[in-house]
């Protein structure tokens, strides 16, 4: 059985490689071979036409009305950048020679709030900085100077000018330079800065760099508050208590002298009669003029008594 399956299979696999050759036959020369037989026809070729389907096209039932596009009041024209130039004021601290060397020239200037290397170069140099910020320094090389020329540099922030140096060159024709500011923290505001370079009047160099956040707060300084000096109070000068008065004790009267005996025959003598005491009014005390002294001291005034004598009678002659 299992030979006869083999045979059959083989017999299937020859039938159909026989079959596939004839359709390949019959593919490949069939209609060559009938057409020479049969003489073809033409057939008409029927081209397609497209037909335009008609669009509906809206009307418009509202017409809008143009906006008025608003005209600003103010066209902001650029302004022009003024060339740079030194102010009146530190013109007049010249002291130097105002015409430079045809040959003088500046680099860009690099911008260091760490410090200058030995060779006058700035150490890490940027455009931006970032509070605090501390000092500055704007370092530059130059070559074809000469010593006695007036040199100045300008630092701005924005348009204001916060620093300046000017003074006869000392540097030599060549080599590495720079300009330094030292501000308080507190003056370094955010913005741009830029620093100028003349020589004489002629302006050689300008370049900018930027400041970002906010200052510190100013250090308070402590001012020793002077302790208030008690204004001296005035001590009310007691009044002097008057001295009383001294009366004058009343002076003692004489004895009548006893009147003499009557003799017969003789006159009896004449009696002068005692005469009045007149006493002296009592002084009046003398109040003196209050001082203003801190412990006053009232000074009696002790009045000076007179006495008036007792007058001393006077005898009378005898007849």
């Amino acid at each position: 059985m299992r030979q006869e399956r083999i045979v059959q299979g083989w017999r299937r696999i020859f039938a159909a490689l026989i079959l596939g050759v004839i359709a390949g036959a019959v593919n490949s020369f069939a209609e060559p071979l009938a057409y020479s037989f049969f003489q073809p026809s033409a057939t008409p070729t029927i081209t397609s036409t497209i037909t335009l389907t008609p669009t509906i096209s809206v009307t418009p039932s509202i017409t809008l009305s143009p906006t008025i596009t608003d005209t600003p009041s103010e066209s902001e024209t650029p302004t022009i950048t003024p060339t740079p130039h030194i102010p009146l004021a530190i013109e007049g601290q010249f002291t130097g020679t105002l015409t430079p060397p045809a040959e003088a020239v500046f680099s860009a200037l690099e911008f260091s709030n760490i410090g200058l290397d030995g060779l006058n170069r700035a150490i890490e140099p940027t455009e931006t900085f970032t509070n605090p910020v501390g000092s500055m320094y704007a370092a530059f090389s130059y070559n074809g100077l000469a010593d006695g020329i007036q040199w100045t540099a300008l630092w701005y922030r924005q348009n204001e000018l916060v620093s300046f140096e000017t003074k006869p060159w000392d540097g030599g024709t060549g080599g590495y330079g720079y300009s330094e500011w030292h501000p308080k923290a507190e003056e370094w505001l955010p913005g741009e800065y830029q620093v100028q370079i003349f020589l004489g009047f002629d302006w050689y160099q300008v370049d900018f760099f930027t400041v970002i956040g906010n200052p510190p707060p100013p250090t308070p300084t402590f001012t020793q508050t002077p302790s208030q000096t008690p204004a001296p109070t005035r001590t009310p000068t007691p009044t002097p208590t008057p001295t009383p008065t001294l009366t004058p004790s009343q002076t003692p009267v004489p004895s009548t002298t006893p009147t003499p005996t009557l003799i017969p025959g003789t006159e009896q003598p004449t009696i002068t009669p005692i005469p009045t005491i007149t006493r002296r009014p009592p002084a009046t005390p003398i109040t003196p003029s209050p001082t203003i002294t801190r412990n006053p001291t009232a000074t009696p005034v002790t009045p000076t008594i007179t006495f008036t004598r007792w007058p001393t009678e006077t005898p009378t002659p005898q007849p």
